[in-house]
């Protein structure tokens, strides 16, 4: 294992070291198939998803088109991580430039919170869609459809760059290997030789105000749903309703189980080898997930898919 030393300030350092996995040298090739087979999968699934709404004109409504939001956004921000960590296998010098950790550690950052938005207004949609259906068509309109993604866009990208700005202007006098697979923040801050506290305050306020927001959301959202489904007088009725729900439930259990875990708990509880594996599951896992769990129980999805195969 190579260590490179860094300079005194951040304003010299001219790269990081990424070690990855490289505590596991006998596992290098096993992983790199692994990883690359993961990635491939979300390629494939979430462009696909894409492809099968916009193709198919009975998708063109306010889920699937949001759905497809959710599906580029996964592959964004899986590309974001994957591409560099698999090429970083057969590298003897993994390295990352400064610029190139911030900018890594940017777009990962508005990704990742454009799909807790996303997440939320989907919870929202389902509201609407299921406790006001005489007025799903005026509620969710296109117009408010595209203001409403266009804003969880907005949303993530000004908060990723609140979190860039505070954690890219910090020094780094030390060693400068980072003890992970991509620059996130708990191992840059651990690297810094600076006062981090700060920085520690203001992750941990907007995470908790982001996240426990679109939870929130999410959760009114649902109890309203659930009030609704068991007005409904008929089983059929009720399965049908909570049906179109499941995989979204699904989803959001995944993504903020894991960052709810990983970004709101106290710094001195962080296991680099630990969070290494929880950042894998939902930088990596997690993307290739959703448009399995979207597709296997949709049959709309999976009606669409089969036309789209006949076609081709």
């Amino acid at each position: 294992m190579e260590i490179i030393q860094g300079m005194t300030n951040h304003t010299t350092v001219t790269e990081f070291i990424l070690l990855g996995f490289r505590d596991h040298r006998e596992l290098q090739c096993l992983l790199f198939v692994v990883f690359l087979l993961i990635y491939l999968v979300t390629v494939v699934g979430n462009l696909g998803m894409i492809l099968i709404i916009k193709t198919d004109s009975r998708l063109h409504t306010p889920m699937y088109f949001f759905l497809s939001n959710l599906s580029l956004v996964d592959f964004c921000y899986s590309s974001v991580i994957a591409p560099k960590m698999l090429v970083n296998f057969w590298l003897e010098h993994p390295a990352i430039s400064f610029n190139g950790c911030a900018t890594q550690f940017f777009f990962f950052g508005s990704f990742a919170g454009i799909e807790g938005f996303l997440l939320a207004v989907m919870a929202y949609d389902r509201y609407v869609a299921i406790c006001k259906p005489l007025l799903y068509v005026v509620t969710m309109s296109p117009h408010i459809n595209i203001i409403l993604v266009l804003i969880t866009y907005l949303a993530g990208f000004i908060n990723a760059a609140i979190h860039t700005g505070f954690t890219f202007q910090l020094s780094f006098c030390g060693s400068n290997v980072i003890n992970h697979f991509f620059c996130d923040t708990p191992p840059l801050l651990k690297l810094s030789c600076s006062d981090t506290h700060i920085n520690e305050v203001v992750i941990f306020a907007f995470a908790s105000f982001n996240e426990l927001s679109c939870l929130l959301t999410i959760l009114v959202s649902y109890l309203y749903i659930l009030i609704a489904i068991l007005r409904i007088p008929s089983t059929e009725g009720r399965h049908k309703a909570f049906s179109t729900c499941a995989s979204h439930l699904m989803v959001v259990t995944l993504f903020f189980g894991t960052i709810l875990f990983m970004y709101l708990r106290p710094s001195s509880s962080y296991s680099m080898d630990q969070d290494k594996i929880v950042s894998v599951f939902y930088t990596v896992i997690i993307p290739m997930l959703n448009p399995l769990i979207y597709s296997l129980r949709n049959k709309e999805v999976q009606t669409s898919l089969g036309k789209l195969l006949k076609r081709s």
